[in-house]
């Protein structure tokens, strides 16, 4: 198959799955063509059947906000006719599948329109009162869509009234990549003490709720010896720096920024922290599993449908700051029960969402879709 996969290329989750997924298929011998303003992130290394289609934008004195959904659609468009592209892979609905559409109108010819729904699109930017026709109408005029998740496709079909069928694909980690390795190094390096090591990872959004990551870990490190890595940027990073600076944790807590290679530093962790107030499937976290991680979160979105409460970590309330630090400290001071949940953490990302699991998921729906009537 000759694939378009639009997305956003920078750090984030739906760009990471969308760009993983375009790796992936093209080893297994279809022609990956991604159309975005930038090279996505991951997209490192050579591939000879994968290509990069840069959105070429231009400012015009009259535009206040630069045009990016016209844009987008050109290049659609012009990959579509000079690629033959089979289908367009849209990751998110807004600007991505309305681009996708705009360019199916204008080529007046056949291609196919596969949407991800992969959560902001859905639960924040999608729900603004000017943008809710606008992203209705992409789902509906969309050949396939799918979800990362059944929460994230509940609440499509009840938030935009859709009868549309929407399928559930999960997130997956490439456990082959993401996996425990040797780290006596980087545990020397953040703990030098032999201390417990926590860690968290994510794009510093206000949902993130970082600063509750900050003060479960005070909790925590009032008990057992511990640091907590911090990994990412983003809007709420500042503030966070000055919260640890105020509890006094301004030398057991260290601010990483973003980070491409995140196996090491899983594989030194001893525990991830992911208290989000809205999170449609939980990467991130899935990424901590493979390596053998285990995770306490909140009990939001897909989270409860990744992990096991008691099995890979723990689940607990929005905001129970006090729960979450029990479970942490219960959690490092039982080696046996560390030990287990490590396992476990491990099986279940293999055995539920490794890559070429969902890939397989992916390209049969891609055939499905293509055979279906018009």
């Amino acid at each position: 198959m000759r694939i378009g996969i639009v997305c956003y290329p920078t750090y984030g989750g739906s760009g990471v799955v969308a760009t993983e997924l375009g790796k992936s298929l093209a080893a297994k011998g279809h022609q990956i063509h991604f159309i975005s303003y930038a090279l996505p992130m991951r997209l490192d290394g050579f591939q000879g059947n994968v290509f990069f289609h840069e959105v070429e934008m231009t400012s015009y004195p009259l535009f206040e906000f630069p045009l990016y959904t016209p844009a987008l659609a050109s290049k659609i468009v012009e990959v579509a006719r000079f690629e033959k592209l089979d289908l367009v892979h849209a990751h998110y609905a807004i600007p991505h599948a309305i681009s996708a559409y705009l360019a199916r109108e204008i080529l007046k010819k056949e291609l196919k329109i596969i949407t991800t729904l992969h959560g902001t699109d859905i639960t924040l930017v999608g729900l603004e009162p000017s943008f809710l026709p606008a992203m209705k109408f992409s789902i509906e005029q969309s050949d396939g869509v799918t979800a990362v998740s059944r929460f994230l496709r509940e609440k499509t079909t009840t938030n935009y009234g859709i009868d549309k069928e929407i399928m559930v694909i999960p997130n997956f980690v490439e456990t082959g990549k993401y996996r425990r390795i040797p780290c006596d190094e980087v545990r020397e390096r953040f703990a030098p003490k032999q201390e417990k090591i926590l860690i968290h990872v994510s794009n510093f959004r206000i949902v993130k709720r970082v600063p509750d990551v900050i003060r479960i870990f005070h909790e925590v490190q009032k008990r057992i010896p511990s640091r907590l890595l911090l990994v990412g940027d983003g809007p709420d990073r500042s503030n966070c720096e000055i919260l640890a600076r105020e509890l006094g944790l301004q030398d057991h807590v260290r601010f990483l920024g973003k980070q491409i290679e995140l196996v090491p530093l899983l594989s030194a962790s001893d525990l991830m922290l992911m208290p989000s107030q809205s999170e449609s499937f939980g990467l991130s976290a899935l990424e901590a599993m493979a390596c053998e991680v285990p995770v306490i979160s909140s009990s939001v979105g897909g989270l409860p449908e990744l992990q096991v409460h008691g099995e890979t970590g723990y689940i607990a309330e929005i905001g129970d700051i006090d729960r979450m630090a029990r479970y942490a400290i219960e959690l490092l001071t039982n080696d046996v029960k560390h030990a287990l949940f490590r396992k476990a953490c491990r099986k279940r990302a293999v055995d539920n969402f490794d890559e070429q699991r969902i890939v397989n998921q992916y390209e049969a729906y891609y055939v499905q879709c293509l055979e279906a009537a018009s």
